[in-house]
């Protein structure tokens, strides 16, 4: 699933150069990078922006490495936005969402209201289930490239 290994190699840097630039220890940032660990948004978001590649690449979504005027941060209010839409897009109430990702309800709302930040494992099953853009649902890009 992860490109960041790859990505890495290709840069010649080392795991302890990643792990430095994200502030974790170089274990860590390994379990991260075999997968043994699933690797949070924030410290994602951080390497794509110093990798200058999408979200969707990394994760395998696209073979694309950059949409043109991505942003480098992510945008909570258009998350919590968007996520509500590709709800209702889908006719899906939030107990039916929350159902097909096996949480709760209540903690579909509280990503839903933007109380918390959405691991990255949902984003990644949101965005293979509904064709949609992590970029996007995260408010980095303004067009889902995968909407007609």
């Amino acid at each position: 699933m992860l490109k960041i290994r790859n990505i890495r190699e290709d840069l010649r840097l080392k795991q302890n150069d990643i792990a430095l630039i994200l502030g974790i220890k170089r274990s860590t940032y390994s379990s991260y990078e075999i997968e043994r660990d699933t690797i949070p948004i924030k410290h994602l978001n951080k390497l794509c922006n110093y990798f200058n590649v999408s979200l969707d690449y990394v994760l395998g979504l696209t073979k694309i490495k950059q949409y043109p005027n991505i942003k480098k941060s992510i945008n909570r209010d258009l998350t919590k936005k968007r996520l509500k839409e590709l709800r209702l897009e889908n006719k899906l109430t939030q107990k039916e969402i929350a159902h097909i990702l096996n949480i709760s309800r209540s903690t579909w709302t509280g990503y839903e209201y933007g109380i918390y930040q959405i691991p990255t494992l949902l984003l990644y099953e949101l965005a293979k289930r509904y064709h949609s853009s992590i970029d996007y649902l995260l408010g980095k890009i303004i067009i889902n490239p995968y909407k007609k």
